[in-house]
Order: structure tokens, then C-alpha cells, then sequence
């Protein structure tokens, strides 16, 4: 078992559970158990799964529950090293080459080694991640890695591998205390079995009714127990059609907040219509339910609520 260098990481999947619950993220037990086993075992963590179904979450709660700094990588489509590791100030270089030509100073390995130091080298996520002070390694979030492209998950190998990053001016750095990884991804493409190896992995999948209830209760505790049920109920309700886009935790909490803030206490048809954009992200999903499927649910949850009372 790896030494870690900072107090506070829970030492049994119980105390993990309890840590998550004291910061409202509640999580089912194979989710705390994977965790757990990141932080004792110094791994990096992959979490897939659909968008809103608090991946990213888990991340915010752990650096806040363990008082670690969080360093977020959000990725996108043509991310390069100079973005997500490291770049050279090449204007505060220029300007050392041209004072040193105007002092008279030839040593070509002397001026390279200068101006390829770390007083010229601007830090990215990666490099921040890795380079962490006090002996405080951060929580560390690859966001949505699935948005990249192959050439960047490549890249990521020797980070996830060792907690070090080679700079071919500068030498390798390596994390005097590994950071804790959180790599999610939404599946919109398969992320490569190389990157996968150096990971724990977990499918972090929609929560059930009592969980979400509960998820609702903790998040929105203005919204009154017979609303929360029916919002809970109305949700679940959609994930089990075809939908363009299933809505997440994160849009039930929206739509929770949302009905409160109008004062409501019960779901009708015409507040499920004028409130749908909080919850459904697509124009065919909304005009769906809007066009009667909607009422159609609604009918059936209400019969569901009244026969367990």
C-alpha cells in the first residue's frame, strides 16, 4: 500500500461513503469503493458515463472534502501541449537574447540554458498539477477527455503512468507527491485501452428514485416532499424512452429548483410545458413531450404516487 503524503484520506470504504455524504454527494457503494482504492493506491481514476450524472462532481466534492486544491483540464477538440502542459514565454525569451547580444554575451550553451529555465516556463493544468506546493498534491481533472483527440490521450500515457512529464528543452518533472486523477469521459468516442490500463475504472450510471429523492431533498430543500416525488417520479419516468438526450441529475436539480422558484406544489401539463427547456436540452425531446406524450406520464406517475400512498 502506497504512503500518502497528506492526512485525511479515508481508511475504510465506510469513512469514503460518509465523506462524500457530508458534502450532499451521495454515492452508491461500488463508487466510493473505487475510490477509496484510487486514493490508497496512488491510481489515476477514469469515470464514464452520460453527461450529468456528477463524474466532474466528484472531483469538485473530493477537493473540497480533503482541502486539496482542484486543477481542472477541461478538454475540447484540438487541444495541444501548450495549452494543457507547458508553453515558453517566447517574448520575455526574445527580449533575454537581445539583451545579452547587446552585452556582448556569445555563450550560445550559456544563453540556451538560461533562457530555457524555469523562470521562462509558463505552467499549464498538467505541469500545475504536478509541480503542486506545501507537500499539497491537488485533485487533478481531466474533464471530458473523449472531446480530444487520439495524439493528446497518447500524450497523457506518461502522466497517468508515472505522474511525470518530459520537456525536451528542460528535462522531466515529476510529481514529488502524485496528484489524485479524475479522468471522465461522456462516451461520445471510445477512449483507447492504453489510457484505460493506467486507470481505475467506473461506469457512473443515473441514480435510482431513492437515491434521487434524496439527491433533491439535499440540493433543492425548498421544494416540498410532494413536488420532490413527482419530479423524481416524471424524470425517471423519461430515461426509459427514446429520448435525443436522457436528462441528468444535474437537470433534475434544475427543474427541482426551477418549480420552486414559481411557488409550485404539484406538477401540472401547463408548468411541465413552460418549464421543459430546464430539463430537456433538444427541440424534438421537448416538442415530444409536449405534443401529448407529457400528459401521458404525468397520468401514469400520479397513479404510481397514489397506490404507494
Amino acid at each position: 500500500m502506497a504512503n500518502l503524503p497528506v492526512e485525511g484520506i479515508p481508511t475504510t470504504i465506510d469513512e469514503m461513503l460518509a465523506l462524500l455524504s457530508s458534502h450532499d454527494y451521495l454515492a452508491s457503494r461500488s463508487l466510493a469503493t473505487v475510490l477509496f482504492l484510487a486514493l490508497r493506491m496512488e491510481r489515476p481514476l477514469f469515470l464514464e458515463g452520460e453527461a450529468g450524472v456528477g463524474k466532474t462532481e466528484i472531483a469538485k466534492v473530493l477537493s473540497a472534502a480533503l482541502d486539496r486544491p482542484l486543477i481542472r483540464l477541461q478538454c475540447y477538440e484540438g487541444l495541444d501541449v501548450a495549452s494543457a502542459v507547458y508553453e515558453w514565454n517566447y517574448p520575455a525569451q526574445m527580449l533575454e537574447i537581445r539583451l545579452s547580444e547587446a552585452a556582448g554575451i556569445s555563450d550560445r550553451d550559456r544563453l540556451e540554458h538560461d533562457i530555457f529555465s524555469e523562470r521562462y516556463l509558463i505552467r499549464r493544468p498538467v505541469l500545475q498539477a504536478l509541480t503542486s506546493e506545501g507537500g499539497r498534491a491537488p485533485v487533478f481533472l481531466i474533464d471530458e477527455l473523449d472531446r480530444t483527440d487520439e495524439a493528446f490521450e497518447a500524450f497523457l500515457l506518461e502522466v497517468l503512468s508515472d505522474f511525470q512529464v518530459t520537456i525536451p528543452e528542460f528535462g522531466t518533472v515529476r510529481a514529488a507527491h502524485p496528484p489524485i486523477v479524475i479522468v471522465t469521459s461522456n462516451r461520445t468516442r471510445e477512449v483507447h485501452d492504453a489510457l484505460k490500463r493506467r486507470c481505475l475504472y467506473h461506469w457512473v450510471d443515473y441514480p435510482d428514485a431513492a437515491q434521487e429523492l434524496e439527491i433533491i431533498r439535499r440540493k433543492v430543500p425548498g421544494c416540498n416532499e410532494a413536488l420532490s416525488r413527482q419530479v423524481v417520479a416524471y424524470v425517471q419516468k423519461l430515461r426509459t424512452i427514446d429520448l435525443f438526450k436522457n436528462p441528468g441529475v444535474a437537470e433534475t436539480i434544475d427543474w427541482a429548483t426551477a418549480l420552486t422558484e414559481l411557488d409550485r406544489v404539484a406538477l401540472d401539463p401547463e408548468t411541465i410545458s413552460d418549464t421543459l427547456g430546464t430539463l430537456l436540452k433538444y427541440q424534438d425531446d421537448i416538442a415530444r413531450i409536449q405534443s401529448g406524450e407529457g400528459r401521458k406520464i404525468l397520468s401514469e406517475i400520479e397513479a404510481e404516487l397514489r397506490a404507494v400512498g
